[in-house]
């Protein structure tokens, strides 16, 4: 299991929005929105690296209204 968070920007007003949009996503586990450089925090859950980056590309970014995405992916040591 590959766990990310994902820091979205979106367009100004949108980030209620698109955060309510991202927590019905199959592999979201939360997502909120939040002040700062980024306006919504989510956190996703795949079975593998490749999986994860269909679901960022496919299905988050997809989501209208926003207009970037960094995703940082979890790492244990």
């Amino acid at each position: 299991m590959v766990q990310a968070y994902i820091l979205i920007q979106t367009e100004v007003g949108k980030a209620a929005s698109v955060a309510e949009a991202i927590a019905t996503i199959t592999g979201v586990t939360m997502a909120e929105d939040v002040t700062g450089p980024y306006d919504v925090i989510a956190r996703v859950e795949a079975a593998n690296v490749d999986d994860l980056g269909r679901l960022v590309i496919a299905k988050l970014q997809d989501v209208p209204g926003i207009t970037r995405t960094l995703t940082c992916t979890v790492v244990h040591v």
